[in-house]
């Protein structure tokens, strides 16, 4: 899909000051070069991925979900304050919150319509130990969705309260060193990285002199976003394979940018995407993201299950599992103990529906039967079995 017919041309060779609808492509490159003027990028990517992320706040209420943003460093002064001066005039009617009092301010700055959050320190100021932070979490991930509200009392006139559902959907950018936020929040955000200019190769964003240009920049944003609002929203643009369920969200609104926008755009969030996906999948190989952990459980149990076994008691399987995992079963483990059957079971029960069960008078164990169809439904190949061995033809009939 591309975006409505503009009246000329526009761009980084004119587009600051014209009187010409801004053509997005060539807008969506000068936001670009105007942020690789100022910051300076780990990667040159994330140039690209800032300023399709700027772009998205202009028509948020048209992409349905908005990704939350984590300028990220593990170090102080590598400019993230700065990008966020930045973001603060380019972006749509943004807020800038250097400390979250309440969860209930929160919601009363977006009461009126869509805001860009901005938020700094968030290594501090969400940090799991700080009381309250969870109703914090809560409103920052639910307010990606369009649709989601939160629940807040305002008072009568006459006396009294009155339960109003207040919106919560809007962009958010949080910026910190290396903040310690929750995976499912991080599942939500895409993510910058930043360092420190050692080598002098940016220019000092002196607000009293640029300050002029960056908001010729935002109302050109904004001129594109009121020509292009039902496009942006009918987009259904191709994303790349594998980018489903949570990745989708995350994506879509660039993607419906770029779309809109044309040129070399679309394939340049594709790259971004790619790349993303990538990273995803090395971290989960190297593991260092983190998953629940009836996850591990069920993964580790097929790894180990013995060739041509139909049932295995509950005792061998924790064996086996301590054996192959020791430091997530073991005594070394996390939760401080080593894996007995107790829990195992408990685990099966809650997360998957299964239960333990005998095979004639054995021990209480588990059939390959009833596992078989929990692995297909994770995505995870299912285990050979001996045709009518143990009663079964190997269909997915078993418990979930």
């Amino acid at each position: 899909m591309t975006e409505t017919s503009p009246v000329g041309s526009v761009g980084s060779t004119g587009s600051v000051g014209s009187n010409r609808h801004p053509v997005g492509s060539e807008l969506l490159t000068d936001v670009r070069a105007w942020l690789d003027r100022f910051i300076c990028f780990t990667n040159e990517h994330d140039a690209d991925l800032l300023a399709l992320w700027i772009a998205h706040t202009h028509v948020a209420n048209e992409t349905y979900t908005s990704p939350r943003l984590i300028l990220d460093s593990p170090m102080p002064s590598a400019g993230k304050t700065t990008v966020l001066d930045h973001i603060s005039r380019l972006a749509h009617n943004p807020i800038q919150a250097a400390s979250l009092s309440s969860p209930a301010l929160l919601v009363r700055l977006i009461e009126k319509g869509i805001r860009t959050i901005c938020i700094d320190e968030v290594d501090r100021s969400l940090a799991p130990n700080k009381p309250g932070v969870e109703d914090l979490i809560a409103i920052i991930n639910s307010g990606y969705r369009k649709g989601a509200t939160r629940p807040v009392l305002v008072p009568n006139k006459g006396g009294g309260w009155n339960v109003n559902e207040m919106p919560t959907y809007s962009p958010v950018v949080m910026a910190g060193n290396a903040p310690d936020l929750p995976d499912d929040t991080r599942s939500r955000c895409v993510r910058v990285l930043l360092m420190r200019d050692l080598h002098g190769i940016v220019e000092d964003s002196d607000w009293e002199d640029i300050e002029p240009e960056a908001h010729a920049i935002r109302d050109q944003l904004h001129i594109w976003a009121e020509l292009n609002r039902d496009n942006i929203r009918l987009s259904r643009p191709t994303l790349p394979e594998g980018c489903i369920g949570r990745s989708k969200e995350r994506w879509r609104p660039l993607k419906r940018v770029a779309d809109v926008a044309g040129g070399t755009w679309p394939k340049i969030v594709d790259n971004l995407i790619e790349r993303s996906l990538e990273e995803d999948r090395s971290e989960r190989e190297d593991g260092l993201m983190r998953e629940p952990a009836a996850m591990v459980l069920i993964k580790d149990i097929r790894t180990t299950w013995g060739e041509n076994e139909i049932h295995t008691p509950s005792k061998t399987i924790v064996s086996k599992l301590i054996t192959h995992n020791p430091d997530y079963w073991g005594l070394s483990s996390n939760y401080g103990k080593a894996l007995t059957v107790q829990r195992m079971g408990r685990m099966m029960v809650q997360s998957f529906k299964l239960n333990s069960e005998r095979l004639g008078d054995g021990p209480r164990g588990y059939r390959l039967s009833s596992l078989q169809p929990v692995w297909r439904r994770l995505g995870l190949p299912p285990l050979s079995e001996t045709d009518g061995t143990d009663g079964t033809d190997g269909t997915d009939g078993g418990a979930y």
